[in-house]
């Protein structure tokens, strides 16, 4: 069975259209996966962990495609989340912060090579 992590980048910051269809593009891909009971991981990172906050509002556009596959949320970077100022909205929304890699200067990272050293195939959106 094909095991598949899937990375979001994008900003919503950015209020763009492109931000917008990347992250709804990188949920189809995990609502897709998950239907065909593949293992799949959905991953926030970078400027990424600031969507966190805006999907789970239920008024949110893509809300109802989140909570379809919420299950599937590996967390949130915790350094990254620290330094886009997105640490308290991803604690207020129950998502894991994940700090498992060391990295100087920053709380910690979610560990992508774990991810390739576990046969995952990484997907960035």
């Amino acid at each position: 069975m094909s095991k598949t992590a899937i990375v979001i980048y994008s900003d919503p910051q950015a209020n763009s259209e492109e931000a917008l269809g990347r992250v709804f593009n990188a949920m189809f891909l995990a609502y897709e996966l998950k239907e065909k009971e593949q293992d799949v991981a959905l991953i926030f990172q970078g400027t990424g962990v600031r969507w966190v906050a805006e999907l789970v509002n239920p008024d949110h556009p893509a809300n109802p495609l989140y909570n379809a596959i919420a299950d599937k949320v590996a967390g949130a970077c915790l350094g990254c989340a620290d330094v886009f100022g997105a640490t308290e909205d991803v604690n207020a929304t129950g998502v894991a912060l994940v700090g498992d890699k060391a990295i100087p200067g920053t709380s910690g990272v979610i560990d992508l090579s774990r991810y390739l050293d576990e046969g995952y195939r990484l997907v960035t959106f």
